[in-house]
C-alpha cells in the first residue's frame, strides 16, 4: 500500500462530505498527504478548513451520518484504513495511531478516575493483568509530569494544563507510531502551552513517534514542525518544509496568514487581515477557492481550478501565479 517505505502514512485523493437533508458540505476535497517516520507535520488553516476532518478520517471516527468518505485511500503499514473492517481498525485505533483531542474538558469522562481511563486503553491493546496496567499507567502519568499518586483522582481535580497532560498520557499509553494532535494547546494559557509543546517534543524524540499537529498558530508550527501543509476550503494550497515555506511564502493565502500576525519590529499601527470569509462549503466556486479573497486574482482564477506547481524541490503550491512569482 505504501509506495515509499520511509513514509508511515500516505493519503491519496481523500474526499469527505457532510450530507444533510438541506445540503451537501464539501469538507475535504482531494487531499494528498504523506507523513514520514519520525516527522512532525503541521496542518495550518482557518477554522472550518477541514483539518480536524482529515485527522478523524485517518482514525475513522467521523460521525456517520452526516459524514461520508466519498473517495480516496489512507495507507498505513500496508493497509488501506478506509477498506479494512471495524474490528481490524479497533486494533490500530489508540494502539498504533492515537489522537490528542482539542478540548481536554470534554475528552475525559468526568465520572471516571483519570488512571482508570488510561489503564482501559492499555488493557484494550495488551494482554496484561489489571495490576500491570495500573503500574504502566503510573509510569505514563510520571512521563508527562504527574505524580502516580494522582491515579485515583477525577478530572475535576486537575487544572486545564494537567488535564491536557492526562489526555497526552492516554494518547501515548500504547506507544503509538502516529500521533494526531488536534490543537492540543488551544484551551491553555501561554505559559502552559509552552510547557505542553516542549513536553510533546521530548516525548516524540524519546518514543520516535510521527506527529500530525493541527493548529492555526504559526508560532507553534515554527517551533515544532518539520513540514507544513496549508489548508484552505478542504484543499492543501501550499506544502513543503517549514523552513522553506517560512522563507519563501508563495500562495496568497499563506502570505495573508503571515501578514495577519503582529510584528514587534514593525512600525505599522494596524494588522492586515485577509479580507472576506472562506467560501460556502455547500457551494464552492468553480475556479480557485481563494479567488474571492485574493488580491492577485484574475479571470482565469475565477473560471479554472489551478493545478499543483512545484516551485522548489518538495515545495508545492496550488496557484496559477506560483511559477510566475518565482
Amino acid at each position: 500500500m505504501l509506495e515509499n517505505t520511509d513514509n508511515i502514512l500516505e493519503i491519496k485523493d481523500l474526499v469527505v462530505e457532510y450530507r444533510t437533508d438541506d445540503a451537501v458540505i464539501h469538507a475535504v476535497n482531494g487531499v494528498n498527504l504523506t507523513v514520514k517516520k519520525g516527522e512532525t507535520i503541521g496542518l495550518v488553516g482557518e477554522t472550518g478548513a477541514g483539518k480536524t476532518t482529515i485527522a478523524r478520517s485517518i482514525l475513522r471516527i467521523l460521525q456517520t451520518p452526516p459524514a461520508k468518505v466519498c473517495g480516496g485511500q489512507i495507507g498505513f503499514q500496508g493497509q488501506d484504513l478506509l477498506a479494512i473492517s471495524e474490528r481490524e481498525m479497533r486494533k490500530i485505533r489508540g494502539n498504533k495511531i492515537a489522537m490528542i483531542f482539542q478540548d481536554p474538558m470534554t475528552a475525559l469522562n468526568p465520572i471516571e478516575k483519570v488512571g482508570a481511563q488510561i489503564a482501559e486503553a492499555i488493557k484494550q491493546h495488551n494482554s496484561i493483568t489489571q495490576s500491570e496496567a495500573e503500574h504502566r499507567t503510573g509510569d505514563m502519568l510520571e512521563l508527562v509530569g504527574i505524580p502516580r499518586e494522582r491515579y485515583n483522582e477525577y478530572p475535576h481535580q486537575f487544572s486545564g494544563g494537567m488535564k491536557q497532560r492526562v489526555v497526552i498520557a492516554m494518547a501515548l499509553a500504547c506507544n503509538p507510531e502516529l500521533l494526531l494532535a488536534d490543537e492540543p494547546t488551544t484551551a491553555l494559557d501561554v505559559t502552559i502551552q509552552a510547557q505542553v509543546l516542549e513536553m510533546m517534543q521530548e516525548l516524540k524524540q524519546k518514543l520516535g513517534t510521527s506527529v500530525i499537529l493541527i493548529t492555526h498558530d504559526l508560532g507553534v508550527v515554527a517551533d515544532s514542525c518539520d513540514t507544513v501543509a496549508v489548508i484552505y476550503a478542504g484543499e492543501i494550497v501550499e506544502y513543503g518544509t517549514a523552513d522553506h515555506i517560512f522563507r519563501h511564502l508563495t500562495h496568497p493565502y499563506t502570505i495573508g496568514l503571515f501578514n495577519s500576525l503582529p510584528k514587534l519590529n514593525s512600525t505599522e499601527r494596524r494588522l492586515k487581515p485577509i479580507k472576506g470569509l472562506m467560501p460556502d462549503p455547500t457551494n464552492l466556486p468553480a475556479g480557485c477557492t481563494f479567488c474571492e479573497r485574493c488580491p492577485d486574482a484574475t479571470e482565469r482564477c475565477v473560471a479554472q481550478s489551478p493545478e499543483v506547481v512545484e516551485v522548489a524541490p518538495g515545495h508545492l503550491v496550488k496557484c496559477f501565479l506560483a511559477g510566475v512569482k518565482e
